[in-house]
Formats: structure tokens, C-alpha cells, sequence
């Protein structure tokens, strides 16, 4: 009974963390329409901040409550998932061609900050002078993504392309209050539903015996990991190959800049359960997507294969080497 009770809540934290980060992306893209940034900008930003929230607010709670191996394990394993499910998944269902700037400036940078990343936890903590360093990267980050956007003239072509994201027509008429009040209800469902999912984590990790790295780089960082499914697979469908991978490469860099940052200056970081093979693999699908989309500036449906292979793999592992009874 008591097991179903975990079961319970991680489920109800999923479920509430999907429907906040709808609230709030919903809120906040229509909001960026109205000033006229690029659809490219928005998934790199606007979305990528929105679909990252359950994974930012799941990541400082745990940090608050001493559970530094859940929020690493929660970021690490998501943007894992994020490479090697979520991308994986979208260029399956439609060949996805990545935009230049995307290529030039983007997906290197996530590569060096998990470089980054990798070389502060290797000490197994981050302190509040390391996770300012990150937040203050991001905030760097948005600053030049939106100035960069604001110079692009913002026509009536560059508007229609939000239409698979929110209509233009339907942002320009909402009242300001409503999108303020949607963007408010979206944070307030995400704080729960982080409080919830966290909750049942551990509950299940302490009652099966798993490692609390191995619940969050799995169940968890999935879990919290849907928004940026539901988002990139309806941009995939939809063929809007900017969202689809703006959203997962500007989500990676907000879960190890916002989320890691901001929770480590809040209460530094001590992670025990996390190995070097967890770093290095998120580390290796990076640099992997790299080398896959910048072949021919896509990502076709058999390397969408090939990631998703690469991703189930690190999964087997997890189960069969490092379960307690691996021995």
C-alpha cells in the first residue's frame, strides 16, 4: 500500500509539472510574439525556459532537502533523454534540418558547458561561487539570443512561423493580465508538481533499494523531461524543425546553467551516486548530435535511430551494472 502511495505521487507530479509547463509555455511564448522575437529565439529561450521548468524547480527542491545525487542525477539524465529520446524521437517521425546559427553558436556551446559542468562536479560538489558562475552564463546567454533577435526585422513572414507554436493573431489579441495570470498558475503548478514527483522518487528509491542517481536519471529526469517531448514532437509533426531543436538544445543549457546554478546557490551541491560514466555519456551524446547534424545542417530519421539506440543502451546499463544487485 505504502509503495502504491510513491506511485501515487510521482504520477500526480508528472501529470501536474506536464500541465504547468503547458500553462507556462503557452503564457510566455504568446508574450514573446507580442514583442516580435524570432520562432528560432523562442525555442532557444522562451520554450526551452518553460518545457526546463519541471526539471528546475524538481532540481531545487532537491537541493534544499540535501538531495544533491537527485539533482544532478535529474538535470544530467534529462538532458540525456532530451538527446537521445526527445531529438531522437522528433527526427524519426520527420528529417530535421538545423538552422546555421544553431550549428555556429548553439549546440557548441552546450558542448563546452557540459565540458564545463563535467570539471566542476569532479570534485563531486559545486558551491555557491561555482553555480553563480553558471547562473550568471545564462543570463549572459538569454541576454544575447534576445538582443540578437530583436535585430531581425520582424515581419509578417517571421511571425507566421509561430503559428505552429501559438497563433500570432490570438497573442496579439490576449489581455496582458490573462498571460501574466497563465505564466503565474503555470510556476504555481510547477512547484507543486516538483514537490510531488520528488516526493514519490525517493519514497520509491528508499523502499526498492535503487540508488536515488539511478531514479532520477531515469524515472525522474523522463518524467520531467515530457514537456520537452510534448514540444518537440508536436514541432516535428508540425515540421517546425527550429522549435523542435531549439527547444532541446536550449533546454539542455538551462538545466546545467539555471537549474544546476541556481540550486547550487541556494545549497552547494555534494552528489555521491553519480558516476563519471553518467558525465561523460551526457557529454559523448552532445558531442555525438554534433557530429550528426553538422554533416549536412539535418538530422535524418537514421540517426534519429542511431541516438535512440545509443540512449536505450546507457538504460541496459543502468539496470544490469548498476542495480545493488549487480554486485
Amino acid at each position: 500500500m505504502v509503495w502504491l502511495i510513491d506511485i501515487l505521487w510521482v504520477l500526480a507530479g508528472v501529470v501536474t509539472l506536464y500541465f504547468g509547463a503547458e500553462w507556462l509555455v503557452t503564457g510566455s511564448s504568446r508574450l514573446a510574439v507580442r514583442v516580435g522575437i524570432s520562432p528560432l529565439v523562442v525555442g532557444l529561450t522562451v520554450v526551452a525556459f518553460g518545457t526546463s521548468s519541471p526539471e528546475f524547480f524538481v532540481c531545487v527542491s532537491a537541493a534544499l532537502k540535501g538531495h544533491g545525487d537527485f539533482a544532478v542525477g535529474n538535470a544530467v539524465g534529462s538532458n540525456i533523454a532530451n538527446a537521445g529520446l526527445i531529438l531522437a524521437s522528433a527526427a524519426i517521425i520527420t528529417p530535421l534540418v538545423v538552422h546555421v546559427a544553431v550549428l555556429k553558436r548553439d549546440v557548441p556551446l552546450l558542448v563546452l558547458v557540459s565540458l564545463g559542468f563535467v570539471a566542476l562536479i569532479w570534485d563531486n560538489e559545486i558551491n555557491r561561487i561555482e553555480g553563480a558562475f553558471l547562473f550568471a552564463s545564462l543570463v549572459w546567454y538569454t541576454v544575447h539570443c534576445v538582443r540578437a533577435s530583436r535585430r531581425e526585422r520582424a515581419s509578417r513572414e517571421v511571425l507566421a512561423e509561430y503559428a505552429d507554436l501559438t497563433s500570432p493573431e490570438d497573442a496579439k489579441k490576449s489581455s496582458l493580465t490573462v498571460l501574466l495570470l497563465l505564466i503565474l498558475a503555470g510556476l504555481v503548478t510547477l512547484y507543486f508538481g516538483a514537490l510531488w514527483l520528488q516526493k514519490g522518487g525517493v519514497g520509491l528509491a528508499t523502499r526498492m533499494g535503487v540508488p536515488e542517481a539511478i531514479i532520477s536519471l531515469t524515472l525522474i529526469a523522463v518524467g520531467t523531461s515530457l514537456p520537452e517531448l510534448a514540444a518537440s514532437l508536436m514541432a516535428a509533426f508540425r515540421r517546425e524543425a527550429d522549435i523542435a531543436v531549439g527547444n532541446v538544445i536550449g533546454s539542455n543549457l538551462f538545466n546545467l546553467l539555471g537549474a544546476m546554478g541556481l540550486s547550487a546557490m541556494v545549497k552547494p551541491l555534494t552528489v555521491m551516486e553519480i558516476s563519471r560514466v553518467d558525465l561523460w555519456m551526457m557529454v559523448g551524446i552532445t558531442t555525438l548530435l554534433v557530429v550528426l547534424m553538422g554533416r549536412r545542417r539535418r538530422l535524418d530519421r537514421i540517426e534519429g535511430v542511431l541516438l535512440l539506440l545509443v540512449y536505450l543502451g546507457y538504460c541496459i546499463y543502468l539496470g544490469v551494472a548498476r542495480m545493488p544487485h549487480a554486485g
